[in-house]
This record gives C-alpha cells, structure tokens and sequence, in this order.
C-alpha cells in the first residue's frame, strides 16, 4: 500500500484519515492487536479485505467504505465486535453477506449501495436502520423470509 511509510507497530490503537492510499490492505495489519479502530474510507484501496481482518478482536470500528475493494466479505467478520462501527459502502463486493455473532442483525441496510452483487441471507431475522439512510427498501430485503422486524430510526 503506497502511502504509508512508517513501519506499523504492534500496539497501534487507531489508524484513521489517510488520504491517497492506493494498492491493497496489506495483510500485516491483522497483526495489529491492539488496533481499536481502522478508517481507509475514500481512498483508492483494491483487491480484497484480508481474510484474517475479522482476528482483530479489539477492533470496534471499521470503515472501508468508498474504495475499489471487491470479493466477498470474509466470515471473519462474523466473530468480531464491531459495536461501534462497521462500514463497507461503495466498493465492489459480491456474494452473500456472511452471518454469525456479528452480523445476525443487519443495523446498515445500506450496506447494498455500491455493492450491487452483494445479498442478504433469507433467514436475517431483524434490520435496523436511520430513516435518511436510504430512500428505498433494497429488493434483495424482500426477499428475507425469516424478516420478523424492521426497524426505522429517527435521529
């Protein structure tokens, strides 16, 4: 990844608001245990989200949003916390959103814009979301049979 010149250490807590980054997310970051809170949004990152990001089991915000990543979202992603933050808009994911402890209830039903080849499971039982968040209800939520509950927030 050019951009980055430093060599990264092991008790980095937060890496946040770097500008210009291009290439792909080096797998050395899941190495990073400490690591709190991780934002590359708007940059010019490619390929896919290292399979091993879900083992940065402090991480509790993750925002990958505006970039050319594509691939599936690793199941990885299912066993850890995010509870603050999880944000994988605009890029170019595909497949199914994978389900587990961490992504059971979809809380950002945007997560489809601009990733047109990404799906929901059926068997999602709860989505929230801010009522600005989108306009409208994605088809592939339609589509959800298990879908007990909808849930639209005001801010």
């Amino acid at each position: 990844m050019k951009g980055v010149e430093r060599e990264l250490t092991a008790n980095l807590v937060y890496i946040v608001n770097l500008d210009n980054l291009v290439g792909e997310i080096p797998s050395e970051l899941t190495n990073l245990s400490a690591l709190i809170g991780l934002n590359f949004s708007h940059n010019h990152l490619e390929g896919k989200i290292p399979a091993k990001t879900g083992d940065l089991t402090s991480l509790i915000s993750l925002d990958l949003s505006s970039n050319n990543l594509f691939g599936t979202i690793p199941n990885s992603l299912t066993d850890s916390n995010f509870s603050s933050h999880l944000n994988l808009l605009h890029n170019n994911l595909l497949g199914q959103i994978p389900m587990g402890n961490q992504l059971q209830t979809l809380d950002n039903p945007s997560i489809y814009d601009g990733n047109h080849a990404l799906w929901c499971p059926k068997n999602v039982t709860m989505i929230k979301h801010q009522k600005r968040q989108m306009s409208k209800i994605p088809r592939q939520q339609v589509k959800m049979t298990e879908l007990k509950r909808y849930i639209f927030m005001e801010l």
